[in-house]
């Protein structure tokens, strides 16, 4: 049973020693209850505190990880219901199916493709995370076959799909050295599945078709040793999947019932037979509240938006995505290349570079420090005024790269020319576009 606040500060030392990184015993009670800080974190607790803190110290959601070839996927260990109570920390693991009806050289193709797919957003890479071989077939020696095809061109984290725990021990033969999910253990199989689970210390998928079914088989599994599970209410539609996975989770958070606090898996491909339809209600699951996401096909037009909105989802609210600061050669520039002058906000960075480069026009991008805001944001907050344009101007050293002692700053923060000036004596401030897009125009006609 979960502890309050005040119930898990009568058990700290409550000396304030502020080591945990806390003003108080009290303030780390309270972020405690909440799970937001680990017991780990107070270096004098006692052995027997200890012993009665840990269900408030346990994440309520079970971290599970996926392993292949040094590479992880992770998820689990969420602590809120809403990325802005604090932020979220495993994002969703998006995979693709891998029917064993396919032939040999379809999924060899298949699993390459997936493996290899990396697009660029705003400085990151976004990849896929895993492939699900699914035992279409029901032969053992079929699935082991689409097993070893997969591993023998790619080193990503596996789902191996079967209720059938002959075939499930066929395929987990073709898996040394991974990690992979089996999925699934149901009421009427999961002593033999939790059996393979144990000896090939794998985490285990627990099907049921209601809530009530999956605490009941879950309690029968860590019963039986396995501790490491994932959930999948099998509710594929659109409403069904967003009642149980919140109702889940609210579970898991709110009312610390252990026996759902596990990572969700969904398969929306089984809710929406339309590829478009598919992606969307993958989109719902990664938003609410997946753990992983198997696709049922291969397609980019689908998967990048899923990694964009995955992105989007789990970065910390309260850290803007941001590029370094300094100088950023684009297009071989010289030193006669006009000087550009942009904050380190990276949406406003990329939309900068992308209209430069596709211009093909040769740029000096000054970006300066305004701790991740864009320009408008940060003039307004005072991070990026004349004061800190002149200051990257003389630190980046950009004076020894150029013959001309001319710079542009963004046509937003006009306001600042006359300041800029004398901030910078010697130097001419033109008043660029206000908009990225019209950049190579104004560099033709007024530079």
């Amino acid at each position: 049973m979960a502890l309050s606040g005040l119930e898990i500060y009568k058990l700290l030392p409550r000396t304030n020693c502020k080591e945990c990184g806390y003003p108080t015993c009290l303030a780390f009670a309270m972020k405690l209850a909440a799970k937001q800080a680990k017991l780990s974190l107070c270096p004098t607790v006692s052995e027997e505190s200890k012993a009665r803190l840990s269900a408030a110290a346990t994440p309520p959601i079970r971290l599970i990880t996926l392993a292949a070839d040094g590479r992880k996927l992770e998820v689990g260990n969420e602590t809120v219901l809403f990325r802005h109570e604090k932020t979220f920390f495993h994002p969703v693991g998006l995979l693709v199916r891998v029917p064993d009806t396919l032939s040999a050289a379809e999924i060899t193709a298949l699993a390459k493709a997936v493996a290899d797919y990396k697009v660029d957003y705003v400085g990151m890479a976004l990849t896929l995370d895993g492939l699900a071989v699914d035992a279409v077939s029901g032969d053992a020696d079929k699935f082991a076959a689409a097993v070893a095809a997969v591993r023998g061109v790619c080193t990503m984290p596996l789902v191996l799909l079967t209720e059938d725990p002959t075939v499930m021990a066929a395929g987990l033969a073709k898996t040394a050295g991974v990690t992979p999910l089996l999925y699934a253990a149901t009421a009427a199989n999961w002593e033999e599945l939790a059996r393979l689970a144990k000896s090939a210390k794998a985490p285990l998928a627990v099907r049921a078709d209601t809530l009530a079914g999956l605490a009941e088989l879950t309690d029968k599994l860590t019963g039986a040793g396995v501790e490491d599970l994932v959930l999948d209410p099998a509710l594929r539609a659109f409403n069904g999947s967003l009642a149980t996975l919140t109702q889940l989770r609210r579970l898991a958070l709110k009312k610390n019932f252990r026996p759902v606090g596990y990572p969700i898996i969904t398969f929306p491909y089984l809710g929406e037979a339309d590829p478009a339809m598919e992606g969307l209600l993958a989109a719902q699951q990664i938003a609410k509240y997946a753990g992983m996401v198997v696709l049922g096909r291969f397609d980019p037009a689908t998967v990048y938006p899923l990694l964009v909105l995955r992105a989007n989802i789990y970065t910390d609210p309260q850290k803007p995505i941001q590029v370094e600061p300094g100088i950023y050669p684009i297009n071989k520039p010289g030193p006669d290349t006009p000087v550009l002058v942009t904050t380190n906000f990276s949406i406003t960075y990329f939309a900068v570079a992308n209209e430069m480069e596709s211009s093909g026009l040769p740029a000096w991008l000054l970006v300066a420090d305004a701790e991740g805001m864009s320009v408008l944001t940060a003039w307004a907050a005072g991070k990026f005024d004349a004061e800190k344009i002149a200051k990257t101007v003389k630190g980046t050293g950009i004076a020894e790269k150029v013959g001309h002692r001319k710079v542009v700053i963004p046509g937003h923060v006009a306001v600042l020319l006359g300041e800029l000036e004398e901030e910078l004596p010697g130097w001419q401030i033109k008043v660029g576009p206000r908009e990225a897009v019209d950049l190579p125009r104004y560099l033709k006609t007024a530079w």
